[in-house]
């Protein structure tokens, strides 16, 4: 991971330390877990999206997201949901593969660590919601003496660019290019003339995992969770789809400058007041070695991959 200097622009994806365990950030990611999610039959599912076209920055809201274009995508298969703690605990299992955000701890590199979020806690002066923790990891989501026994069927988080990578070749296939995971989310709007009918239902009623509240001092909660959800805790999209929207970022495989990669789909940080990245349409840079607590991915496969 680089020097802590570029963990502060994390920050913009929201809008979007000390070894010990940050017992904050551990309470706001698990203060709600309703039983919900995917059974285990689902996990590791994909979904066969056909070739077709779509506009490629629809409904842009920052600049960044222009132009349109009209695109053809190929069909390919999707996993149905975020890779989970369990499937990426099995990669590690058979591999022996050591996250980077683990070996830049162990070889003490400057900055090593990975971002975790936390809360305000209402002390003047204190509006940098996120700490470089060293020791948080895929395993050890809030810093060392944290993990994830009850969290198998949640996203993995605090993985690189490389992490995705080596994750996706392991299992047969690749991250989604922009263009892939775009074409994908557009086909599971609700509403296709309402880029946030992903996120929110007519009437405002969430259906997917962001933000309620002015983030980042008061988080209503109103969608039934205060951090990460399970995979599949919310409605499945038109494509047939879980958590495209919100939840956790996820990589692609499209770069977006020198040193840097594209985010898609928004998170669980993302509030109409400071993130309204939860649409289709929706991109930002993040370094490739940088790792956080809301950054995961999902795979494709080719055309012919079914599941």
């Amino acid at each position: 991971m680089r020097a802590w200097v570029s963990a502060s622009a994390v920050l913009a994806l929201a809008a979007c330390g000390a070894p010990a365990p940050d017992h904050a950030a551990a309470s706001e990611a698990t203060a709600v877990s309703p039983a919900c999610g995917l059974g285990a039959e689902a996990i590791g599912t994909f979904v066969s999206l056909p070739s077709g076209r779509y506009t490629k920055g629809a409904f842009a809201i920052y600049p960044e997201e222009s132009p349109e274009i009209v695109l053809h995508v190929d069909g390919f298969a999707i996993q149905a949901h975020e890779v989970t703690n369990a499937q990426f605990a099995r990669f590690v299992e058979e591999t022996g593969y050591v996250s980077e955000a683990e070996r830049g701890v162990a070889e003490g590199r400057p900055g090593a660590g990975s971002a975790v979020f936390r809360m305000p806690t209402g002390v003047a002066g204190d509006l940098d919601r996120w700490v470089l923790v060293p020791g948080a990891s895929w395993h050890t989501p809030e810093g060392p003496g944290s993990d994830i026994e009850g969290r198998d069927n949640y996203p993995v988080v605090h993985v690189t660019l490389a992490d995705a990578r080596a994750y996706a070749a392991w299992a047969g296939g690749r991250l989604p290019s922009e263009e892939e995971w775009e074409y994908a989310a557009t086909l599971g709007l609700r509403n296709p003339a309402k880029p946030a009918s992903g996120a929110y239902t007519e009437a405002g009623a969430p259906v997917a995992n962001t933000w309620q509240g002015f983030f980042p001092f008061t988080n209503e909660a109103t969608d039934g969770f205060a951090g990460v959800a399970p995979v599949g805790c919310f409605p499945p999209s038109e494509a047939g789809l879980y958590d495209m929207i919100g939840n956790v970022w996820e990589w692609t495989d499209t770069p977006f400058g020198e040193g840097n990669q594209t985010l898609k789909g928004g998170s669980y940080l993302c509030a109409d007041n400071y993130c309204r990245r939860y649409r289709p349409a929706a991109r930002h840079p993040q370094e490739s070695d940088f790792s956080a607590s809301h950054i995961g991915f999902r795979i494709v496969r080719g055309p012919s991959a079914a599941d």
